[in-house]
C-alpha cells in the first residue's frame, strides 16, 4: 500500500509542473483528460494507486488531468466498508463540470455512482468515452451475499458495452472477459515505483533469526482476499499481515500468533516488503495484484494460487511459485526464489510505459473534427514513442 494521493478538488489539474493548458486548434499540444472514479483517498487499494500514478505520469508527458472523485460530492459510507464513501445524486454536478471543462477525452475508471453518472452524460450527448475493469465486483458480491455471479456480470457487461475501449490489466483477464461477452477490450498494464520498493539487505541482516522465515501479506483485510487460507497454512517462522479492513479485528482474535501491523505507507511499507522472506498472495479474485510487483521489486519471491493475476506476473520459478496447495507454493518459493531475479523481473514494469499504453487506448472527443483528428494522431504518436532509459 503506497501513500494515499492528495485530495483532488473539483476538478483540479493533476500535480505536475509540466501540465499544459487545454489543447486548442493546433495539433501536437497537450490533451485535457478527465478521469472519473469512485475509488479515491482515503481508500487504500491498487485502483487508487494506479490512477494516482497514471495521472502523475500523464502530467510529466505534458497532459492536463482532472480527476472527479466522491470527495467532490455529498457522500454516504458504503455498508460494511465505512472507509469507502459513495456519491449521492452526482449526475447534475458531473454534467455541469464536463460541460464547463470540455475535455479532449473522458475515462470512466469505476462502475459506481460517479461512473454511472459520467456514462449517462456521455451517452446523452453522443460523447465517446473509455472505461477500465479494475475489480471483480461479481465475485466480491457473491462472496458476501451469494448473489449469482452470472447476474452481476450481465450488469457489469452492460455498463461497459458502450465504451470505446475497456482497459484491462492482463492478457488472461482480457481473454476471460471476452469469453463472458465483453467487447472492445484493450490492455493497460501496471507499474511499480522501483525507487521506493527496492531490496534493503541491511534490514534483513539485522532481523532476529528466530522469527524467520517471515511470511508477508499486504492488502485489504476483507473476505474476498481469502486471507484465512494463508493464516491457516502450516508454515514455520512468523506470519505478518499489513493492511486494514472489515475483517481485521476478527482475524486478530482468531489468529493470535500472527503479527498484524495495520496499514503501512511509504518507507514503512517498503521496509516490510524488503524484510520478508516470502510474499504470500492468497487472493483468487484480483484482476492484477499490484502488491505482487511491489514485492518483486523489493527482492521478495511470491507464493500464490495459479489464478488470473499471479499467472501473468510470476512467470519464472526464480520469482516465486504458484500451486493449488498454498503450503507447497510457500515452501517452494522460499527454497527456489532468487531475490536478484525478483528485482530484475520487476524492473520491466514501468509506470511511464503503462501510461503510454493508457494514452494510446483513449478515444478523443471530436469537438472540432479537423483538430480532433490531429490530436488523435499526436496522442497515438506520443503513446508509441520509446520510453527513455
Amino acid at each position: 500500500m503506497a501513500s494515499p494521493a492528495p485530495r483532488p478538488a473539483s476538478p483540479k489539474a493533476a500535480p505536475s509542473q509540466n501540465a499544459a493548458p487545454r489543447m486548442g486548434d493546433q495539433a501536437g499540444r497537450a490533451l485535457h483528460i478527465v478521469i472519473v472514479t469512485d475509488a479515491a483517498p482515503p481508500q487504500v487499494n491498487g485502483v487508487v494507486r494506479t490512477l494516482r500514478q497514471t495521472s502523475e505520469e500523464l502530467g510529466k508527458l505534458g497532459h492536463r488531468v482532472d480527476t472527479i472523485t466522491p470527495e467532490d460530492f455529498r457522500t454516504v459510507p458504503l455498508p460494511s466498508y465505512k472507509e469507502i464513501r459513495i456519491a449521492l445524486r452526482p449526475y447534475p454536478r458531473i454534467a455541469r463540470l464536463l460541460d464547463r471543462e470540455k475535455p479532449d477525452a473522458i475515462h470512466i475508471a469505476t462502475e459506481g455512482p460517479l461512473g454511472h453518472a459520467a456514462r449517462r452524460y456521455c451517452l446523452s450527448r453522443g460523447v465517446p468515452f473509455t472505461t477500465s475493469f479494475h475489480t471483480r465486483f461479481p465475485e466480491y458480491l457473491h462472496a458476501r451475499t451469494r448473489f449469482p455471479q452470472s447476474w452481476s456480470y450481465a450488469y457489469v457487461r452492460r455498463f461497459h458495452a458502450p465504451s470505446s475501449s475497456v482497459m484491462v490489466a492482463t492478457p488472461t483477464l482480457r481473454q476471460e472477459l471476452a469469453e463472458r461477452g465483453f467487447t472492445n477490450l484493450k490492455l493497460w498494464s501496471r507499474g511499480v515505483d522501483t525507487e521506493l520498493f527496492r531490496p534493503r539487505p541491511e534490514l534483513r541482516e539485522g532481523q532476529d533469526e528466530q522469527r524467520r522465515p517471515l511470511w508477508l501479506y499486504v492488502g485489504r483485510v476483507a473476505v474476498e482476499k481469502n486471507i484465512d487460507a494463508f493464516l491457516e497454512t502450516d508454515l514455520p517462522g512468523t506470519k505478518m499481515v499489513v493492511g486494514d479492513g472489515p475483517r481485521l479485528e476478527h482475524l486478530k482474535k482468531k489468529f493470535r500468533d500472527v503479527e498484524f501491523t495495520g496499514a503501512l505507507f511509504g518507507d514503512k511499507l517498503a521496509e516490510a516488503f524488503a524484510r520478508a522472506d516470502c510474499f504470500v498472495f492468497p487472493s483468487r479474485t484480483d484482476t492484477f495484484g499490484l502488491v505482487l510487483v511491489e514485492a518483486l521489486a523489493s527482492g521478495t519471491p511470491v507464493a500464490a494460487y495459479p489464478v488470473q493475476g499471479p499467472i501473468d506476473i510470476i512467470t519464472d520459478p526464480a520469482t516465486g511459485c504458484l500451486n493449488e496447495d498454498l503450503r507447497t507454493a510457500c515452501l517452494t518459493a522460499l527454497e527456489k526464489g532468487s531475490r536478484e531475479a525478483c528485482r530484475a523481473h520487476a524492473l520491466s514494469y514501468s509506470w511511464e510505459a503503462c501510461t503510454r499504453q493508457f494514452l494510446s487506448n483513449l478515444v478523443l472527443i471530436d469537438r472540432e473534427r479537423e483538430a480532433g483528428s490531429g490530436m488523435l494522431e499526436s496522442a497515438a504518436a506520443q503513446a508509441k514513442a520509446p520510453v527513455p532509459a
